[in-house]
Parts: C-alpha cells; sequence; structure tokens
C-alpha cells in the first residue's frame, strides 16, 4: 500500500524537525465529515486535500494538491486564475495515488513529489490546530496549522470557495 511509506515519511520529518503532533487512532473513515466527528473536532478544523490537473495549455499539464478547510470547497476558478490555466479539474484516482503516494481519503497536505505542487488556502495555515488523515484510513494527525506551513511550504493562496453543505 502507497500510504505506509508516506506514513512513515511524515512521522520521520516530524520527529527529525522536533515537531509537536498528536496521532488519533479511529474507525477506518476517509470521508472528512466522517473521520472529524470519529476524531471529535469541528470539520472547519481538517484539511481537506484534493489533486487537481491544471492544464496550461494544450502541451502543458501542471499536478497541484489544493489543501482547504474541511467545511469548505476548494475554488477551481481560483486554481485556474491562480496558473492562468484553460482548464482545471480533478485527478483520476491512479493519478492522485501516485503523485499523493496514498490512496483517496487518506491524501495529505504535503506533497513529497516534485511533480505535485501544494497550495493551501490561508485559513488552513491559520488554524491553532489542524487535523488530517495521516496516509492511513484509521489513523489521523493533528498538529498546529503554523507548523504545518513551516513543514510543508506550500504557496499560500485564497483557493477555498463557499462552504459544501
Amino acid at each position: 500500500m502507497p500510504g505506509n511509506g508516506t506514513y512513515e515519511r511524515l512521522i520521520s520529518l516530524l520527529d527529525s524537525t522536533a515537531t509537536a503532533y498528536e496521532l488519533i487512532d479511529h474507525e477506518p473513515e476517509g470521508t472528512t465529515e466522517t473521520v472529524s466527528a470519529l476524531r471529535g473536532h469541528p470539520v472547519s478544523e481538517a484539511a481537506k486535500c484534493l489533486v487537481l490537473m491544471v492544464k496550461i495549455d494544450r502541451r502543458v499539464t501542471r499536478h497541484v494538491l489544493a489543501v482547504v478547510p474541511g467545511d469548505r470547497r476548494v475554488d477551481l476558478d481560483a486554481i485556474r486564475t491562480l496558473f492562468a490555466a484553460r482548464y482545471v479539474g480533478f485527478c483520476d484516482a491512479a493519478t492522485a495515488e501516485r503523485l499523493a503516494r496514498a490512496v483517496p481519503g487518506t491524501v495529505l497536505p504535503f506533497s513529497f513529489d516534485p511533480a505535485l505542487e501544494l497550495v493551501a488556502d490561508p485559513d488552513v495555515v491559520a488554524r491553532p490546530c489542524l487535523y488530517f488523515n495521516a496516509a492511513r484510513l484509521d489513523r489521523s494527525l493533528a498538529m498546529s496549522g503554523a507548523d504545518y506551513a513551516r513543514l510543508a511550504e506550500p504557496r499560500v493562496e485564497r483557493i477555498a470557495g463557499p462552504r459544501s453543505d
């Protein structure tokens, strides 16, 4: 399973940088709303991670890992504008899994692949406590948004759309 090596890489990164974090074991779940309830926090404190295909022109396609608050949607128009792209859409599961090195529902808000550009909404990095699945369906991680921004080094841009109801 690709997520296991990704999980180990994340924990190694956090431990080697003496970053404070908490592991939370729970029933296997990859849906943001459901796993937030299992972890016992508001959905707005979760990091929703989506792998996008961004077509700049007919020959150039980039892949972006968009990280938005769990109660919001990614604003595809904002991504299109940010990259001056002609098309933005969600990646197929196989491509997302290959680039994120995790199965859907367990994608981290970190990119360990240079072909996957990381963009996070400012509301994500501003969270005192940020929750996300840790490349596993049965384990999550909590850390501060500031520590996340320092370690992951995302491009911080307003990419979250309205609340998803």
